[in-house]
């Protein structure tokens, strides 16, 4: 099953993290010295995604204005001389000429709405999502170890990202029900609810942001009735889709971060600033003398 296609829903208005959000898009917020949207971008390549399809919304120009030439900047780095590792860090994160798609949701209609509207460009073949405000700090990517997953896996399957909350939180969460296991992190999956009421959830094992879809499930969004939030909700269409096809659950290495929320997002870079060796040891030490005021 080749997975060449990923789908990145960026048309969200982050209200979770407002007033950062009201002229910026969420997805360029930085974590350290990068756009949350070029961390997903780069987990994609590195599991050997080769179209970069993203849905847009209103005021998300400079997303692609991001992946783009700035010819201005290139011309000025290039005459001083001296920025020759700044030219490099823009060249290793642009894309090859054709391997970026957008197109529009016009609405917030939710994560359903937004999946369909890449029908056109994604077509006939099997496709990732991937949401680009849930980062997972892991080599290899969380993608990759999904398409690794999926490789041992036969005809129409999908795959979702799952990962354990407390049990007194699963009320929060999309959570999965397990079958039968068919490795230690990976089995088939037995049911799908959203947010369960407390006490009733078929397991503490809560989908994430990352998704391998097969292309029927376009048709059953294209009729899919809105549910929670009054939205057309991905999770009602894969319900429907696991009547015909299976799902399986991967449990993925790494640390899962939610950058959609204030705190989730100091998290974040404080994670990815301790993962980095040119900034550990200055970083620890800030953090030491803060601590002891």
């Amino acid at each position: 099953m080749k997975i060449r296609k990923a789908v990145f829903p960026v048309a969200g208005l982050g209200t979770r993290v407002l007033p950062a959000t009201k002229a910026m898009p969420k997805e360029m917020l930085t974590i350290v010295d990068k756009p949350l949207i070029q961390y997903v971008v780069d987990e994609a390549k590195e599991a050997g995604i080769e179209h970069f399809v993203f849905v847009t919304g209103r005021n998300k120009g400079v997303i692609e204005d991001h992946f783009d030439r700035m010819f201005e900047l290139d011309t000025t780095l290039a005459a001083r001389g001296n920025k020759k590792a700044e030219q490099d860090i823009l060249a290793r994160d642009q894309p090859e000429a054709g391997a970026t798609s957008f197109t529009r949701q016009q609405a917030p209609l939710g994560l359903g709405h937004a999946v369909w509207c890449a029908r056109d460009i994604v077509g006939d073949e099997p496709f990732a999502v991937v949401l680009p405000d849930e980062l997972v700090l892991n080599s290899p990517g969380c993608l990759k170890q999904m398409i690794e997953a999926a490789a041992k896996l036969g005809g129409k399957s999908n795959l979702l990202a799952v990962e354990a909350v407390p049990d007194d939180l699963t009320h929060q969460y999309g959570i999965c029900g397990v079958g039968k296991r068919l490795a230690k992190n990976m089995f088939e999956v037995d049911g799908m609810v959203e947010k369960p009421p407390k006490g009733t959830a078929p397991s503490n094992l809560s989908i994430t942001g990352r998704y391998i879809l097969q292309p029927e499930i376009f048709k059953i969004l294209e009729t899919q009735e809105r549910g929670a939030g009054n939205e057309i909700q991905l999770t009602d269409a894969m319900k429907t889709l696991a009547k015909t096809q299976s799902f399986y659950g991967v449990e993925f290495e790494g640390e899962r971060h939610d950058c959609g929320s204030k705190s989730g997002f100091l998290r974040a870079n404080i994670a990815y600033g301790m993962a980095r060796d040119d900034l550990r040891d200055g970083l620890r030490a800030e953090m030491k003398k803060y601590l002891e005021k």
